[in-house]
């Protein structure tokens, strides 16, 4: 426990990081999963094995990467490897075990949509597309998804369905043909859903401090299923929160080395 405050994202951060297993092997991109890894890495992980989507492999950088094209990526990693290497061996071969997704809609069965809002062919917005999401939906032992929970977000219906999750069409992943667990937990600010055994259906099994169960139902379109053993998540420690703010002036840091470096190169 911790008397220190936190924000919500931390505590979204801190709930995926202890997710992570000792030995286990994560894809990653920037943003929140980057944190979470770096994070378990530096605290109950010391073995994580960190891939991030550009290609490198078990790399343990010393600062917060700023983008996956960070050179503190390639540094510190053990190999690099092109990015169709990476996906068509390292991870359709199944090497990964863990994969970090984002979205901008969910439904109950945990499929993701990246593409649009609205209608396709005359979206309200187009979001920034597929990338490699349902390659690492589909291929990674398991996936885990960091989103903020919100009737807009948490959807009874797709616009569109990019990335397949543990029912889609009325289809399992099995009879879809993909051999990857799927979304095994979905972190948000509020707490944590897992998908019920039985029918894939995600239920809210964790609530984070200070959340009630109704706060997390109003925040989801459809009826969400509430656990029968409702676990309350441990707030973030003293050092969790320590480690995880320590990440942050190392990206400032970081920016000031990088336009430094550039403005050399110009004189």
């Amino acid at each position: 426990m911790s008397d220190r405050a936190y924000e919500p994202e931390e505590m979204m951060v801190v709930a995926a990081a202890r997710l992570l297993e000792a030995d286990d092997v994560v894809f990653i991109g920037i943003g929140l999963p980057s944190k979470a890894a770096n994070l378990a890495r530096r605290t109950h992980a010391p073995d994580l094995a960190m891939i991030y989507e550009s290609g490198t492999l078990d790399t343990r950088p010393t600062v917060l990467p700023l983008s996956i094209g960070d050179p503190e990526l390639s540094r510190t990693a053990r190999a690099v490897v092109a990015v169709p290497e990476m996906f068509n061996y390292w991870l359709q071969g199944g090497w990964i075990r863990t994969g970090f997704l984002g979205a901008a809609q969910i439904d109950r069965f945990g499929n993701l949509n990246s593409t649009v809002i609205g209608d396709y062919r005359r979206p309200k917005v187009r979001l920034p597309g597929a990338g490699g999401a349902p390659e690492i939906a589909g291929f990674c032992h398991r996936t885990l998804v960091l989103l903020r929970q919100n009737p807009r977000s948490f959807v009874e219906k797709l616009d569109f369905v990019t990335t397949v999750g543990t029912v889609c069409g009325g289809r399992s992943r099995q009879e879809l043909g993909l051999p990857g667990q799927g979304p095994q937990a979905v972190i948000t600010e509020l707490g944590i859903l897992a998908p019920d055994t039985g029918s894939g259906e995600l239920v809210l099994t964790h609530l984070h401090p200070g959340v009630s169960a109704e706060v997390a139902i109003e925040a989801t379109s459809w009826p969400l299923r509430v656990a029968a053993e409702l676990v309350r998540t441990e707030e973030p420690t003293a050092r969790e929160l320590d480690i995880l703010r320590s990440l942050l002036p190392s990206e400032q840091s970081n920016i000031a080395e990088l336009i430094a470096t550039a403005a050399r190169g110009v004189r």
